[in-house]
């Protein structure tokens, strides 16, 4: 036998041998998929093994990830839009914030905004085809007059617009929760941002239980919960799986994925030449784990889409059912068009947005 005829078999003994890899890794994750739909609770192990998987693998895993997705939320895309109502001036320590009050980053700092601007951006929210409406405020919780602010707000903007409303305040004790869902709240945005272990690196000013108790304050006034969190802040595998395991426990409705922005100024920015450790395919497999974990749960892709699956931000949505339209807090987005043209060109479709018995004039 030549030599040529030796290489010629070795390469395709390698070659069959790693198809048949494919072809078990394929079927691994369809069977996980299966037992998922079937009601099966994600085991710890079985959500690192996802994480930890190779990069030839993430096609496989997000055909089984588009099975649960599919199941629950069709092929429809569900639109949010931000609206940063107070920005700056956060007496909290958070440490990837661009808000708090340990960032010199360059962002626009002013009070709660008034009755027209919170009525501007809901109508920029409609035009941009969202469901819900996000008023957001930095703060460690809302004041007083802030909470008043919103109770005059939402019944406004629901009968005109029909929009949803989300409410992200900071922490909320049990009388506040109960205002918000008595003045029309739909939900409640307050991420739990890391695992428990790892929440203590990222801040001390209030701890995660603080947080857990919030959630849990909001459930009692019969508002949905929004909460998510932020990959690429140093955590380990196993702290994004805690998370989405008590996100999972705490019944969560709609879960936002953020992957972190290190923007200057913040104690998380990055230093001259550091490299972001994220990359495409580990996004997509957060992702995939996310949506594995909480097959019920509305998936959002969050802050930091754009900056980390760049090129493979459309196939993130085989996982996540949902995406922010527009800006961020204090950070730029796409332009609303590249989003409803990625939607479109993969074959999905927008969520009807508002009510139709609402008036958007």
């Amino acid at each position: 036998m030549t030599a040529l005829a030796t290489d010629s078999g070795q390469r395709r003994d390698a070659s069959l041998h790693a198809t048949g890899l494919h072809a078990n890794a394929s079927q691994r994750w369809h069977d996980l998929a299966t037992r998922v739909l079937d009601g099966h609770r994600l085991t710890e192990a079985e959500a690192i093994s996802i994480l930890a998987a190779p990069d030839e693998e993430v096609l496989d895993l997000l055909a089984a990830a588009f099975r649960v997705r599919r199941a629950r939320f069709g092929r429809s895309v569900q639109l949010y839009f931000l609206m940063n109502a107070k920005s700056g001036l956060c007496p909290e320590d958070c440490s990837y914030c661009s808000q708090s009050k340990v960032s010199d980053a360059e962002i626009p700092r002013y009070n709660i905004l008034k009755r027209d601007d919170l009525l501007a951006g809901a109508k920029a929210a409609a035009e941009r085809q969202a469901k819900t409406y996000c008023i957001v405020i930095s703060a460690r919780g809302p004041t007083e007059r802030e909470i008043a602010a919103v109770e005059a707000i939402v019944p406004e903007i629901k009968q005109k617009y029909g929009l949803q409303i989300c409410a992200c305040l900071g922490l909320l004790t049990p009388e506040q929760a109960d205002r918000l869902a008595a003045c029309g709240v739909n939900k409640v945005n307050h991420n739990l941002n890391t695992g428990s272990e790892h929440y203590a690196e990222i801040c001390t000013t209030h701890t995660y239980q603080d947080r857990v108790d919030t959630l849990r304050n909001v459930r009692k006034s019969g508002m949905e919960l929004c909460s998510g969190g932020i990959i690429g802040m140093g955590e380990k595998p196993r702290d994004v799986v805690s998370m989405a395991f008590e996100l999972r426990d705490l019944g969560v409705e709609s879960i936002p994925v953020n992957f972190l922005n290190p923007i200057e100024g913040t104690p998380l920015a990055l230093a001259p030449g550091q490299k972001q450790e994220l990359t495409p395919n580990y996004c997509l497999k957060v992702l995939c784990m996310f949506r594995l974990a909480n097959p019920n749960s509305e998936l959002r892709i969050a802050g930091g889409r754009e900056m980390h699956l760049r090129t493979l931000q459309p196939l993130g949505l085989y996982a996540a059912n949902s995406i922010f339209v527009g800006d961020y807090l204090t950070t730029k987005g796409q332009l609303p068009e590249a989003d409803y043209a990625m939607i479109r060109d993969m074959g999905f479709e927008v969520t009807e947005a508002a009510d139709t018995s609402a008036s958007c004039c």
